[in-house]
């Protein structure tokens, strides 16, 4: 009903329906807002929230039956933007969610300029500083660093970078992406030798190398 609903108000919905399920997902794909349920099983609503909260600031509305005071308190302390209390009306959450991306789009365009260590990427004028040298980026790398910075800490796989960078299907050629991650290193390398900056997961991906 959910996904009904949002999908009428024009959005694109993923689901999912396990709480093991739902952090992998998380992990695996960026999305613009989440909404959790606490009651979930193999991993409880509460647990995922304190994990994605370690890697990610996408907006988060919690859905539970349990309407007590304390319990919304230590959910919006753990992270959560917002609270929905079963049972709801269907109106009410597409709201809640129209409202809450309009919010952190708003913060997200009014903070353009993002810092990792000596590196600076300012968004609005597509330059990116690594200790005080500016880098010439072809727009595929900048595009790759973007989303490493943007999601520090998160794991992005071959197949996640190659369908947001390319805007293609992934068919398993993970050449691209190889070769253009060994040419963003090289020049991050080469205006700071002393600082590692992504760090390849085996098995997994890449990452920004945790600060």
């Amino acid at each position: 009903m959910l996904a009904e609903a949002l999908t009428h108000a024009g959005y694109t919905v993923a689901s999912s329906y396990t709480g093991t399920d739902g952090l992998s997902q998380i992990k695996n794909h960026t999305y613009d807002l989440i909404l959790l349920d606490i009651m979930l099983p193999y991993k409880s609503g509460d647990e995922i929230l304190k994990e994605v909260r370690s890697f990610t600031d996408t907006p988060v509305i919690v859905i539970s039956a349990k309407d007590m005071v304390g319990t919304k308190i230590d959910l919006l302390k753990l992270g959560a933007d917002d609270y929905i209390t079963k049972p709801f009306d269907l109106g009410e959450v597409v709201a809640r969610v129209e409202s809450l991306l309009r919010r952190s789009h708003k913060q997200l365009h009014a903070n353009k300029v993002f810092q990792y260590k000596d590196l600076m990427l300012d968004d609005n004028t597509k330059r990116v500083i690594v200790s005080e040298t500016d880098i010439e980026l072809t727009a595929k790398e900048y595009m790759i660093l973007e989303l490493l910075v943007k999601h520090g800490g998160k794991v992005f796989t071959k197949a996640n970078l190659y369908e947001s960078v390319w805007k293609d299907e992934y068919l398993e050629d993970d050449n691209a992406v190889k070769t253009h991650i060994s040419n963003l290193r090289n020049k991050l390398k080469k205006a700071n030798p002393n600082e590692e900056y992504i760090e390849t997961v085996w098995g997994l991906g890449y990452r920004l190398y945790k600060v």
